[in-house]
């Protein structure tokens, strides 16, 4: 199944952050939306990082405080691995795990279209066995 499966359950909204807003600005914007991740743009719109909460402690872990007044762009996760909608979800879940990222952009024709966390690849897979299961209990309630 494609990721573009994900995307139409879940929506195509990303939040994104400015490579040159600062990192207290990115920082309340995961606390306000209650997210892992934001999608680093430049001022273009262009993607050229991401911002986790994975960056926000290893920021706090060598600067400090100090941190808050920093530029994302100075603390974020610059090479950025991509999908597209056209990928195979267990094909993304592999990358992912392999790479330990839990966050992934989707991108068509150079454009962002989405993300997807592995929590949404979890539930999705995790969807799909409960459906899987309730057909057998049909298929085993039927024949007796």
């Amino acid at each position: 199944m494609p990721v573009a499966e994900i995307l139409h359950q879940k929506g195509q909204h990303v939040s994104t952050v400015r490579s040159i807003d600062s990192v207290e600005a990115a920082i309340r914007m995961l606390y306000e939306q209650r997210i892992g991740a934001l999608v680093v743009v430049d001022r273009w719109g262009k993607l050229v990082g991401m911002f986790s909460e994975r960056d926000v402690l290893h920021a706090l872990a060598q600067h400090g405080a100090e941190a808050l007044g920093y530029e994302v762009h100075e603390l974020m996760t610059p090479d950025v691995t991509t999908c597209t909608p056209e990928d195979r979800i267990d094909e993304v879940m592999k990358v992912m795990t392999a790479h330990r990222f839990r966050h992934l952009p989707v991108m068509e024709n150079g454009q962002l279209v989405g993300l997807v966390s592995m929590g949404d690849l979890v539930k999705h897979r995790l969807d799909e066995k409960e459906q899987e299961a309730a057909v057998l209990r049909d298929i085993t309630r039927a024949r007796r």
